[in-house]
Parts: C-alpha cells; sequence; structure tokens
C-alpha cells in the first residue's frame, strides 16, 4: 500500500501504483463514485495503465514539495519520463483571498472563508505527460473507467477529438461527465477500454488529459501538458514554502503539511481523514471503513499545525467549516461531516468488489455519524481556543454557537457514550471521553476569559470542569492495574490516554502518567517503536480478528514520552518510526510488524501525530507541548496589541 504515490488537487485524490497505473480516482469529488477502483479489486475496479514497452516499472519521485509525480522509464532502446497531476492553477500574485471575519466583539462579521484554499485553484484534469528523453521509446496507454465503484463499464461518445462518457447508471445521462483527449488519441474498443499508442523520439513528447469537472478542452495543444505540470508545481512549491520549520524530521513534516493540504476540500475547508475507503486494518479481515469524511477528532490538531506551520488562512477555513457544521444542529454534536458540511452518511456494502487483497467487504458510507461521541466538543473548543490565542479572529457567530457547545456539554458529560475509537456496542464510560469532557470545559473557561465575554455561565462552567476532573482521576484511575483504564470499571489499556499529558491534564511526569506510559508500552507495544490503540480481545470491540499497531498513537507516544522527560527513548521511537516512512513519505493509518502498511491511506491523522512530534521533540528541552506555542504566540499577540 506504501508504494502508492498521492495526486490531489483538493477536489478529489488519485492513487498511483508502482507499475503507473491510476488505481483510484472518485468524481466529482473526493467521496464521489470511484470511475477507477483497482486497489479494491483487480478485475473490476477499474485503472488507467501507462506503461513503457520493455521497460522494467519506472523510478519514481514526487518534484520537490509538490503533489506531481514524476516517473522515470528505462525502455530497452530509450528513456523517458512520464509527469502525473491532478491539475492546480496557481494564483496570480496578489489574487489569493484572505479569509473574512473579525474580532470578537465585532459585529456582522462575515464568518466564510476564502471561495477556495488560498495559493491555487483546481482545473479539474488529471494530466499525464510523457517525454522521451533519449533514445526511442514505444508508449502504449489503456484507460478502463469502471464508474460507481466497478458496477458498469464505461459508454465513450466521440465528439471530434475528445472522447466523453457519462457517469450516469444509465450511461446516458451528462451528469457529472468525464472526458478525455490528448495528443495522441485513444481509440475505444470492446468493453468500453480505450488504447492508444504512440513512438516518440528524443526530445518528443505526448500528453493525455482526463477531465472530471468543467467544460472539455478539445484540441490540446502539445505544449499543454508541460505548461500543467510546471504550474502545479510551481504551486504547491509556493504553498509548501510557506512552512516555518527546520526541526527533527524536516522532509517529512513538510511532506506531512503537504498531504493535510491536499485533503483539504476545496468547497468547504474541511479536513478528509483520508482519500480511500476499506483498506483493510488487517488483510482479509473485516476492518474495513469509508473515512472520506471530515472528523471533529482530528480539529485540534488540525488547526494547531496549521498554524504552527504558517498557514492561517487554511487553519480559518477550516475551523469555520467544522463551525457551521454544529451551528443549528440537535442537541447532541455529530462526530463526523460530509464534505458539503452535512450529517447523514448512510452505509452501505459493495458486495460485487472483492476488496484490497480480497478483505471484504467493501464500504461505502459510516454509520459512525449516529454515534455520539463526547470527545468531539473538546477537539472543536480546543481547536478554537488556539486559534483565538494566535489570531484574535473568532467572530461574535463563532462564540454564541462556542458557548452553547460548552453549555450542552456541561450538561451532559456524566452519561457514557460511544468513544473515540467508534466501537460499535454499547456506549460505555471511556476516559477519553471524560478527559476530552473536561477540555471542553477547560477550553469554554478560559476562551470566555480571554475575550472577556461576562454573558455566559462561566462559574458553572468551572464547576463541572472541576467535577470532571475529580471524577476521572476517582473512576479513570485503577489502583490495582497500577494505570489509567481505559473505561471506567474496566482494566483494558488504551493508548488514547497518553493524551491526559498532551492536553495538560496532569504533568508529564507525573508518576501517575509515566506508569500509564509504562503500561501502555508494556500491553499494547509491538516490537519497540510500535504501539496498539487497545487490545481488541480485552475491549470487545465487536471483531474476532486482530488489526494493525496504531500509527497515531505510536507517534502520541513519541510526545507523551517527550512531556516526561525522556526524550533519549521519545527520540529513539521516532527516528524509527519515521525510517518506516513509505517511499514517498507517506503513511497510512496502521502497521502490521513487519512494516506492512495497513488501512486508508494517506492518513491525516498520522501525519498529524507525526508532526505534534516532530514539533515536541524540537522543544524537548523545555519539555514544552504543542499547545505551549500557541499560548505564547497568545502572550505576543496581546503584548503587540497593548503596545499600540
Amino acid at each position: 500500500m506504501g508504494s502508492y504515490a498521492f495526486l490531489s488537487d483538493c477536489h478529489t485524490a488519485a492513487l498511483v501504483g508502482p507499475a503507473g497505473a491510476v488505481e483510484w480516482l472518485c468524481s466529482p469529488r473526493f467521496d464521489g463514485p470511484s470511475v477507477f477502483a483497482r486497489v479494491l479489486d483487480r478485475r473490476l475496479g477499474g485503472a488507467w495503465e501507462l506503461a513503457v514497452e520493455g521497460a522494467d516499472p519506472p523510478v519514481r519521485r514526487y518534484l520537490g514539495d509538490s503533489l506531481v509525480l514524476e516517473s522515470r522509464w528505462y525502455g530497452p532502446e530509450g528513456e523517458a519520463v512520464v509527469r502525473d497531476l491532478l491539475a492546480v492553477h496557481p494564483d496570480s500574485p496578489g489574487s489569493t483571498p484572505s479569509a473574512s471575519g473579525g474580532k470578537a466583539g465585532e459585529t456582522g462579521a462575515e464568518p466564510d472563508g476564502p471561495a477556495h484554499p488560498p495559493g491555487f485553484s483546481a482545473a479539474g484534469v488529471l494530466v499525464r505527460e510523457v517525454r522521451c528523453v533519449s533514445g526511442r521509446v514505444r508508449l502504449t496507454s489503456r484507460v478502463e473507467a469502471r464508474p460507481d465503484y466497478g458496477r458498469h463499464a464505461a459508454r465513450w461518445t466521440t465528439e471530434g477529438d475528445l472522447l466523453r462518457c457519462a457517469l450516469g447508471r444509465d450511461g446516458e445521462s451528462d451528469t457529472d461527465a468525464l472526458w478525455l483527449t490528448g495528443t495522441t488519441p485513444h481509440t475505444p474498443g470492446p468493453g468500453g477500454v480505450l488504447r492508444a499508442e504512440a513512438e516518440l523520439g528524443e526530445g518528443e513528447g505526448t500528453t493525455f488529459v482526463l477531465g472530471y469537472r468543467g467544460e472539455p478542452r478539445p484540441g490540446l495543444d502539445p505544449a499543454e501538458g508541460e505548461r500543467l505540470a510546471e504550474e502545479t508545481t510551481v504551486a504547491w512549491q509556493s504553498w509548501a514554502d510557506r512552512a516555518s520549520y527546520d526541526g527533527p524530521a524536516a522532509d517529512l513534516v513538510r511532506r506531512g503539511g503537504v498531504v493535510l493540504r491536499g485533503l483539504l476540500a476545496d468547497e468547504t475547508g474541511g479536513l478528509l481523514a483520508a482519500p480511500t475507503t476499506s483498506l483493510p486494518e488487517w488483510i482479509g479481515g473485516t476492518r474495513n471503513w469509508d473515512y472520506r469524511y471530515v472528523w471533529h477528532r482530528d480539529a485540534a490538531l488540525v488547526v494547531l499545525v496549521l498554524l504552527r506551520l504558517g498557514h492561517e488562512e487554511e487553519a480559518e477555513r477550516y475551523l469555520r467549516f467544522a463551525l457551521n457544521g454544529c451551528v443549528d444542529r440537535s442537541e447532541r454534536m455529530e462526530p463526523m461531516l460530509k464534505l458539503d458540511g452535512t450529517t447523514r452518511i448512510e452505509e452501505s456494502e459493495l458486495d460485487h468488489l472483492e476488496g484490497y487483497a480480497r478483505s471484504r467487504p467493501v464500504r461505502v458510507g459510516n454509520e459512525a455519524y449516529e454515534q455520539h461521541q463526547m470527545d468531539s466538543y473538546g477537539h472543536i473548543l480546543d481547536a478554537a481556543y488556539a486559534f483565538q490565542q494566535v489570531t484574535g479572529r473568532l467572530t461574535d457567530r463563532d462564540l454564541a454557537e462556542l458557548w452553547r457547545l460548552t453549555d450542552i456539554l456541561a450538561g451532559i458529560w456524566r452519561e457514557p457514550d460511544h468513544g473515540l475509537w467508534e466501537a460499535r456496542g454499547e456506549p460505555r464510560h471511556w476516559t477519553y471521553s471524560r478527559l476530552y469532557s473536561w477540555l471542553a470545559l477547560d477550553r469554554g473557561v478560559r476562551l470566555a476569559e480571554l475575550c472577556g465575554e461576562t454573558g455566559v455561565p462561566v462559574d458553572r462552567w468551572r464547576a463541572e470542569r472541576d467535577a470532571v476532573r475529580a471524577d476521572l482521576l476517582e473512576h479513570g484511575w485503577d489502583e490495582e492495574v497500577g494505570a489509567f483504564v481505559q473505561a471506567y470499571g474496566e482494566r483494558g489499556m488504551d493508548a488514547a490516554l497518553l493524551h491526559l499529558a498532551l492536553q495538560g491534564f496532569i504533568e508529564g511526569d507525573d508518576p501517575r502518567m509515566i506508569a500509564t506510559i509504562d503500561r501502555i508500552a508494556e500491553e499494547l507495544g509491538d516490537g519497540d517503536h510500535l504501539v496498539h490503540r487497545y487490545d481488541h480481545k480485552v475491549t470487545e470491540d465487536g471483531f474476532e480478528e486482530p488489526e494493525g499497531a496504531f500509527l497515531m498513537c505510536s507517534f502520541d507516544m513519541v510526545s507523551a514520552l517527550v512531556l516526561a522527560g525522556r526524550t533519549e527513548e521519545a527520540r529513539r521511537r521516532f527516528d524509527a518510526l519515521c525510517a518506516q516512512a513509505g517511499p514517498f513519505g507517506l503513511y497510512s493509518e496502521q502497521m502490521a510488524g513487519d512494516g506492512t502498511f495497513l488501512g486508508n491511506y494517506p492518513q491525516a491523522f498520522t501525519h498529524l501525530a507525526l508532526i505534534e512530534a516532530a514539533m515536541n521533540l524540537e522543544a524537548a528541552e523545555h519539555r514544552d507541548a504543542l499547545h505551549s506555542w500557541a499560548e505564547r504566540r497568545g502572550r505576543d499577540r496581546a503584548e503587540r496589541a497593548e503596545g499600540g
């Protein structure tokens, strides 16, 4: 799985396999039905193959910090370079829209951010640009589109030098049509498969363009592919160059930032957990989920990391999307959102697909949207508090919604919930949920103090915050186990409890925290650096098969060790985890003990936790969590304001 290259234009994503085939692409956006899904079924999924005849699999790399893939093919008589990309246009100088909003207390401040993410805009095309750099090469292209998750073959029609394919189930609807053009034409064949061949001499090239949105562009100029590739490379590199970080694993931090940017949906600013569905958490198992949605559990770290890397506009767009997803909802916050901000995410199984490595079922949608996950409140409030510290740009509308969420949480935190890990059983009193209930109330109180708000029940929130803390310390700590445990009255361990220190609930070197760290390492460790999120047999999460080690938790262990003052151990674990990055610097959700990637890919949570661990290591001599950076920025901003 780690051998797949990830392409994005912030509307949709593609995965390109090691042999040069596009094996995953959805239209018209990330969570739309697939056009190519060979990654989920080698026979029915469909793919776009591109290869140099007689050549071995290519040598591949990203161009700089971009999401433009360069593949170098060495054929028997020559060498060719292919650049694959989902094209974006860089904004012209001065045209990047600034995120709107105003200081707390201003009336009429517009809550919405820019119309598209700053820096560039999507062209709506997948480009495959080929150039022969020496000798002669013979190129073959084979496009087998299988719309609607492989449910039917594509029906292409010819319009001049353009091929067009409707994606409706009847094959006739013009809704969300694909179009294909190129300097070398494709010829339709049996089963809707398109083929093209080209023989290129040194210095000669050809370009293929598959459009999934916008108006078709017949009559492709031979130089168009090269221009799009160069524009896209420059746009991504310019965005990445805004990052202000040169600490540990700077290359992986920069790559992680680009991955996060690639998962930020253009239309709304929401961040996908991953661009894929049903990549298995255990080969041959049934832990296969659709992650093409926005989970509130990512919120705080997304905002903090984007702010820390110097991307304020993206942090603001994301926060506004999350807050808008809470406005005028029910009295219980849904844990996740679709890319359009709605919450109903029906789940179904695609029985006709065999799944990645025959891991069934393949699922689309995710019924976890129906769960109540108490930690969601804490993530949103923590994100908003950090954003206000650094920028001071929360609006009256933002604050009104945040006060509402805090007050709701103050009244329900004693209830059981489904927890962070979305166990599909009866609700429990999860210790992690109590931690984030405390965090929600703490951030609500601090935010009110920071904004000078007097019209909210801060005294009540303080009292409830203290009550949550006392409750967690009494029931979340098990004297016999000698550690904090996963759920009240149970003895299982949970790596999510490393956040007790990361969120400042207790000091990182508190004896209870040290004991919990050691117990997690002992019971959930896999080798000398991997950490499972829990023991599935003890937790009884409804599945018989095991799962891989959870990479987010493995990086969280690094951060917790830094705060515990065990920096040498933290660095050893961090270096080992970094050494197991995929060849493109990407990570999935989980990993087997032998280094095999498991789960959806690339996974936002993993890259966020890596960046947090790197930044905590950078400040290790201060035992400084990433949150402390936001606090310092807030103090600096306040001092500048006072100084005039």
